[in-house]
This record gives C-alpha cells, structure tokens and sequence, in this order.
C-alpha cells in the first residue's frame, strides 16, 4: 500500500475517533519490553497490594503478539470525562461525601466500549480482512506506557497521565491491531521541578517520583481494598469515601482542563450527604449505584468508607445512624462504625459499646472494640506508684 494511502486512512480513523467522542488519538509500535520490566519490578515491590489480577497475565503484557497474533500498532485514544470544575473545597464540606469524579457517572467501560465496536468496526473498512482487538481498563496491557509512546501525554509524578494543555481528568483506551499504521511522535515528560502532587498527597502514596505504593493510596484503600482500612490510614481519608483526585487538582497542567461534553458522564443530581448514604440497606445501595463504579467495592466496600468518613466528621448527630449500623448484617461495616463512634465519642463511647455488641461474635469487630477499650484506659496495667500518690 502506498505511503500517502495508508497516512489518508489513518487519518480517516482519527477523525472516525473524535466523531465518536474521543478527543485524542495516536499510534504506538507494540514494543513494549522496557516498560513490561519496569511494572514488573513494581509488582515485585510488593505496591499492587492486594490487586492479584495485576499479576496475572504477565507474559501477554510483555509481548502484545500473545494478546493480538502479528500486532503491528496500537491505537490509544483519550476520552475527557471532567464534568465540573474540581477543587479541595469539598474539605470545607465534611459531611458531605467526597467521591472521585470520574465515579460521578455511568460506567465507562461500558460507555467506551461500544463506542470502541464503532470505531473497530471502522478499521475493518478501512483494512479489510485485518484484525483488531480493544480494551479500555481492562486486559494485559500497559495502557499509560503506550499512550506516552503514541504521543497522547506523559506519565507523571503522580503516574497519570498528563497531556500539555489538557491535564489528566481523561480515560485511555486501546485497539491492537495487525495493520502497520505510522506511528506517532512520543510524548516528552514536562513535569519539571514540580512536586504538588507528591506533596499533597494524604496518605504519603508517591513514595517517590513516579512510583506510586497503591497500599497507601487512598482511591486503592477506598476501592480494591476488601479488608479494613488499616489504622494509620483512617484520619487520611477526610471525607474520601471512593478514590481521591488530590494529586490531580493540584496539577498546574490541568488549570489548563475544560470541561466533558459527552452523553453519559454528567453528574447525577442526588445527594451525597453522608448520613445518608450510611443508612443504604443492599436494595438501596443497588439502586443508585448498580450501574457506576461505585458499584466496585460493594455495599460493604462503601459503607465501610461512609463510616470512616462520619467518624473523621466530628458531627455529633452521626452517633444515632452508626449506633443502628452496629447491627448491619455486614461485619466490616459494623468494625469500622466501632471505630467512628470512638473518634466522635470518646471514652464514652464504651458503655455504648458494651450494651450494643453484648451478643458480638466477629474478631473484626471485637479487635475495634478492644483497641477503644485500650485507648480509653479499660484493662491499663495500674501504676502503684499513682495509686499511693509515691
């Protein structure tokens, strides 16, 4: 095929691809060993925490010919889903939810998905008899290291990506394919000096400059964590109740950010206060959240957050909703509403405790109430010394 042919339809796809709502577009070559070792060595840190499935698939990632046989290039295509200015006022807001913006909407990978089937679809005009495979979030593949190598940004400090003049608040995506299109020019890294992300982070997560430990991070404590939060961790979280977009509004590359235009990623209209959400029974929590990301962590997953976030609240009229979450069926909600009434009640909170848990059987919940009783001065070894006033 001639050179000038192949470049026309190449970019016939890319108009295809912002038709469709797709507001970057690039070509990368599917060379991606460097990368492949470089992830490699991350897991082997030990930074994906409980994330198994980020070990799984692992030859297919460092050779893209066992995902798609004989790909030639890597479509990666960015999708904007900022629906709204984002700021740090929702700190001001502490009995407000505060969820990760992307979360704000239907689920993406459906919502890109079919637009993907379009644009696949497109390729197979265009390249007859060819092949093509997509995935957005999902698959064994280093979606940012091709995405930096198809021009579309750089990996930051925070390890988003960023594009100049655009920011972060984006989706990525891909489509291999056996067609040899002309790549595109990589990226250059424009990070700088700059650390506003390492620096604000709550939790201490970008350990160093890019190199994120995901068992710090609070979108992974709030999201892929199935267990309690970890003590240490709990005041960090504020109100943060799925994911955390810190990192991201404080990037001096997405003052440059404007706002989504496409169907699907507006923000509902409901409320996120968080006593309300606290009182969601498995019904309630399937009805509003079913078809979001929210969905991810489950009911168990996000009231535990809820009632982190009410205890780090310091409101006092969440004692009466988390009194009545100690008899939630689920007993990682009940723990951590345990530790919640210890922050807003103080040693008060244990003969609360005691009436409420009498008929307690779960470890979980009784090594919160044990670690209250402990703060709070139950079962302290007495001094002699203060007893005799020696």
């Amino acid at each position: 095929m001639q050179e000038t042919d192949l470049k026309e339809k190449r970019n016939r796809l890319e108009r295809a691809a912002r038709d469709l709502g797709f507001d970057g577009f690039g070509v990368a070559s599917p060379d991606v060993a460097g990368d492949a070792e470089r992830f490699r060595n991350w897991l082997d840190l030990g930074y994906a925490g409980q994330m198994q499935y980020l070990h799984r698939g692992a030859e297919k990632r460092d050779d893209l010919n066992r995902v798609l046989p004989g790909v030639k290039s890597v479509i990666c295509l960015r999708m904007n889903y900022l629906t709204e200015p984002r700021d740090l006022q929702f700190l001001l807001r502490p009995d407000e939810a505060d969820v990760s913006v992307y979360a704000l909407k239907e689920d993406y990978h459906e919502l890109i998905g079919n637009r993907l089937t379009v644009l696949e679809q497109k390729i197979r005009e265009e390249f007859p008899a060819c092949q093509a495979r997509a995935y957005v979030d999902t698959g064994p593949v280093l979606e940012k290291a091709l995405a930096q190598r198809a021009g579309l940004g750089w990996i930051g400090k925070h390890t988003n990506l960023l594009t100049e003049g655009v920011g972060s608040w984006y989706f990525l995506a891909e489509i291999l394919t056996d067609v040899d299109l002309p790549p595109s020019p990589p990226a250059v890294d424009r990070c700088g000096t700059c650390r506003a992300c390492i620096d604000i982070c709550p939790t201490r997560a970008i350990v160093a400059p890019y190199v994120l430990d995901a068992r710090r991070c609070i979108s992974y404590l709030t999201i892929e964590l199935k267990e309690k939060i970890p003590l240490e961790f709990r005041k960090a979280l504020g109100n943060r109740v799925f994911g955390c977009d810190d990192c991201q509004i404080v990037c001096p590359w997405n003052s440059f950010a404007e706002k989504a235009e496409v169907p699907g990623f507006e923000r509902p209209p409901d409320s996120f206060q968080l006593m309300d959400l606290i009182g969601l029974d498995e019904e309630g929590f399937r009805a509003r959240f079913r078809n979001t990301p929210v969905w991810r962590p489950r009911r168990r997953g996000f009231l535990r957050n809820v009632a982190v976030a009410l205890g780090n609240s310091g409101d006092g009229r969440a004692v009466g909703p988390l009194t009545k979450v100690l008899g939630d069926p689920e007993p990682l909600i009940r723990a951590h509403a345990v530790w919640a009434l210890g922050e807003l009640l103080g040693e008060k909170v244990l003969p609360l405790l005691q009436e409420k848990l009498a008929a307690e059987t779960d470890a979980g919940v009784l090594e919160e109430r044990a670690a209250l009783e402990r703060k709070f001065g139950v079962n302290k070894p007495v001094d002699p010394s203060a007893s005799t006033g020696l």
